[in-house]
Order: C-alpha cells, then structure tokens, then sequence
C-alpha cells in the first residue's frame, strides 16, 4: 500500500447526513442515500465537481467501536459556496488538515482491508495519531463491484 501525507485547506461540503453503525449503513442506508445525492447534485449550487465524498465522523471517547456503535457518515459533494443548499441536505465544514492518503484498489466490500492497514499499522509505524474522521473519494473510478475499483482514502491526523 503505498501512502502519502497531504494538506487540504479547509472546504465545505454539502449533502446528507445519516447516523448508523457500519452493518446499518452497509444495509441499504449507503446506497439510498448515494442514489438520491446523485440524483438531486444539479440541485446543489456552486459544486465544486463530480466527486462524491463518503465521509466517517468518529466519536471521540475511547471504548468507541465502529462495528457496533453509531457514527456520523456523510455522502456529499464539496462546494465553493453554501448558498441555495436544498432544505433536505446540510452542510458541514471540513478544517484545514494533514492526512494520510492512499488509494483502495479492488471490490468496495474489502476496504476495510485498507482502513485496518492504515489504523492498524501505518499509523503505529508512522507515529501519527488520527483525528476522528476520514473520507473517501468516489470519482469516474468508482466501481464498487469490479476490481478494477479504486477509491481514494484520506485519514486525517491530529496537528
């Protein structure tokens, strides 16, 4: 797996929020919500492109566990501007960070592969610690059932 260390300035993204756990939100809730965004994206003024952002918002308490405890998941697009947001999505906004980013090559169902390969061991091995969310880029190369998916992966470090 090869990674790199990049710095984003701060963004604003707009879409739909849904709080479940991992098997909730793999269930049916992801694809849901991925279609209707998609389907709604010429409503959301002042997008920045075509890129669908999937992002996990953690709690921050230790005896979290993504498998069983609910989270923040957002499916959403970045934005220039929040103005003329329609009144079924939010917005949220995304500091200026450092993360650690990689691409997740294969079917979508075996990224978890990547994240325990980054939180597992890159992390230890680096000597970073994460903040409390990620993201992932779903672009023209987003095949969820193909293995010749790829996904861009972004985890972000504490300053």
């Amino acid at each position: 797996m090869e990674t790199k260390i990049v710095t984003l300035a701060a963004f604003h993204v707009v879409g739909y929020r849904i709080e479940a756990t991992v098997e909730e939100f793999e269930a049916g809730l992801r694809q849901s919500h991925y279609d209707k965004l998609i389907e709604k994206k010429n409503e959301i003024k002042h997008r920045k492109n075509d890129q669908v952002l999937l992002m996990q918002l953690y709690p921050s308490h230790e005896d979290f566990d993504a498998k069983v405890d609910p989270f923040t998941h957002l499916l959403c697009y970045e934005v220039n501007n929040t103005e003329g947001v329609p009144p079924d999505m939010i917005i949220h906004h995304m500091p200026a960070r450092s993360y650690v980013t990689c691409t997740h090559r294969g079917i979508e169902t075996e990224i978890g592969d990547t994240y325990d390969d980054i939180y597992g061991q890159w992390l230890d091995d680096a000597g970073h610690v994460p903040e409390c969310y990620d993201f992932e880029i779903l672009d023209e190369r987003y095949q969820p059932e193909s293995v010749d998916n790829e996904i861009e992966v972004y985890v972000a470090l504490q300053s």
